[in-house]
């Protein structure tokens, strides 16, 4: 039995993960899994629970995800998502969820339930995988690893553009602080921190163009490339 594809897609925010994610998917005809939306999910559960940052009650936040029903409904513009049935898709991408995103990902009793949600749906059709730990913690076997970056300055640049193209604009200085500021709480989270292994290919998106950089890594899935092509820094 031919096992289902699996493509992990790892790096920081605003590096092109989601827009490379849907459209390599797209290519490869398997399933795109946002996992960060999932993180968000249960961002906007916490905040809406009242619970305020800095959080210090990761046991109440826990028992929020246990309860949360999460669907990710493929569109033909990317995917929905839905917490028990409800759409919270525009909700999930507001900059104060982005904060609450961070902080919920460090709860490892939470990690646990997300990753055990994002290994039931890749194992029953494969899929494009997106995140921060896709490929060291969620399926650190899967034979395509790929580590997007780009840098702060450029990433920054794209986020408020995203941010202004869903009516919400941000300034430029506090994007860029609160995104070196997330940076810095993924790489040092205790438990399943930002970071990449030998065996991920690095894609350095910030002079490239979403068409180059998916047609680089689809090349490389199709031709079965496995050969890692950076060392860890």
């Amino acid at each position: 039995m031919t096992k289902p594809l699996i493509v992990a897609i790892d790096g920081p925010s605003g590096a092109g993960k989601s827009t490379v994610a849907r459209s390599l998917a797209q290519r490869l005809g398997v399933p795109y899994i946002d996992t960060g939306a999932m993180y968000r999910a249960v961002g906007l559960a916490a905040k809406e629970a009242g619970i305020s940052l800095p959080i210090s009650d990761g046991g109440r936040v826990a028992d929020l995800a246990g309860k949360l029903t999460l669907e990710l409904v493929p569109t033909s513009g990317g995917v929905r998502v839905f917490t028990n049935g409800r759409d919270v898709t525009e909700e999930i991408r507001q900059p104060e969820i982005s904060r609450y995103a961070s902080a919920v990902s460090a709860i490892p009793a939470v990690r646990r339930r997300m990753v055990a949600e994002q290994r039931r749906l890749a194992r029953s059709g494969g899929g494009v995988m997106e995140g921060r730990d896709i490929g060291t913690r969620v399926f650190p076997d899967a034979p395509f690893k790929f580590f997007l970056t780009a840098t702060p300055e450029v990433r920054a640049q794209r986020r408020c553009r995203e941010l202004e193209q869903r009516g919400k604009p941000q300034p430029y200085a506090a994007v860029l602080a609160e995104m070196n500021e997330r940076d810095l709480a993924d790489r040092t989270r205790a438990d399943s921190p930002l970071t990449f292994d030998s065996r991920y290919t690095l894609v350095d998106t910030t002079n490239k163009g979403i068409e180059e950089v998916v047609a680089e890594m689809e090349k490389r899935v199709q031709d079965g490339d496995l050969t890692g092509l950076a060392p860890p820094h």
